[in-house]
């Protein structure tokens, strides 16, 4: 998912955050309330989650979630 731009729409305010970005005044970036601990968590489950599922299948199964996902990617 595309992340949004942080420039407001109305023109005159992106203008004033413009000028406040060049020279300097600008706001700072609002810090993140992300748990660092559950950010790497979910970070670990996600490198290994499709290697540890394709274990737990058998390669009918398997065969047939590669038929499932080639469908969804190129039929539309």
């Amino acid at each position: 998912m595309q992340k949004r731009s942080r420039m407001p729409r109305d023109t005159n305010a992106a203008a004033h955050l413009v000028v406040a970005m060049a020279t300097g005044e600008a706001p700072p970036e609002p810090a993140s309330n992300k748990n660092p601990a559950a950010v790497a968590l979910g970070r670990l489950g996600g490198l290994k989650g499709g290697k540890a599922r394709a274990k737990g299948m058998t390669k009918k199964q398997r065969s047939q979630a590669a038929k499932k996902a080639a469908k969804a990617r190129w039929s539309s």
